[in-house]
């Protein structure tokens, strides 16, 4: 399984989709929206299905073989 970790700069959070986009794991916004209520996506363990959920530091994100943690 491949690991990212993705960084808060100066932000509390970032949604679930924007994580999606800015890391190149998608294509698109709509891309996104489809593999998260597809239920393709976890959140920390579970499988998350609101797109905007919103993704704090220690939070982790599974798609496909990669698993992304947030800090």
């Amino acid at each position: 399984m491949k690991q990212l970790e993705f960084i808060l700069k100066n932000q509390e959070y970032i949604e679930l989709h924007n994580l999606l986009k800015v890391l190149g794991i998608v294509n698109s916004g709509g891309e996104a929206k489809v593999r998260i209520r597809s239920g393709e996506v976890l959140y920390n363990g579970e499988i998350e299905t609101r797109k905007r959920k919103k993704l704090y530091v220690d939070d982790s994100v599974q798609i496909d073989d990669i698993l992304i943690k947030i800090s």
